[in-house]
C-alpha cells in the first residue's frame, strides 16, 4: 500500500480526493451557517413584532380612563 501513495500518479489523485472533500465540507459548513443566520433573522422579526404590540398595548393601557365616570365623560365628548 505504502508503496503505491509513494509513486507520483496515486499521490495526485489522492491529493484531489482531499481537496475535493475539503472543498465540500466547506460548502456544507456554509450552507449550514446559512440556515442558522436565516433562523435568528426569524427570530430576530418575530421578537420586533411581538415588542410592537406589546408597546401598543401597553400605551393604550396607560391612556385608559382612571374609573367609570371617566369613561363616561370620554363617551360623551366624543375622544374615546
Amino acid at each position: 500500500m505504502g508503496w503505491l501513495l509513494s509513486h507520483g500518479p496515486a499521490q495526485k489523485a489522492l491529493g484531489l480526493i482531499l481537496t475535493a472533500a475539503a472543498i465540500l465540507l466547506f460548502l456544507m459548513n456554509l450552507r449550514r451557517a446559512g440556515e442558522r443566520a436565516g433562523r435568528a433573522a426569524e427570530r430576530l422579526d418575530a421578537r420586533e413584532r411581538n415588542d410592537a404590540i406589546h408597546r401598543q398595548m401597553l400605551d393604550a393601557a396607560a391612556r385608559r380612563p382612571a374609573d367609570r365616570d371617566a369613561l363616561a365623560d370620554r363617551l360623551r365628548d366624543g375622544k374615546f
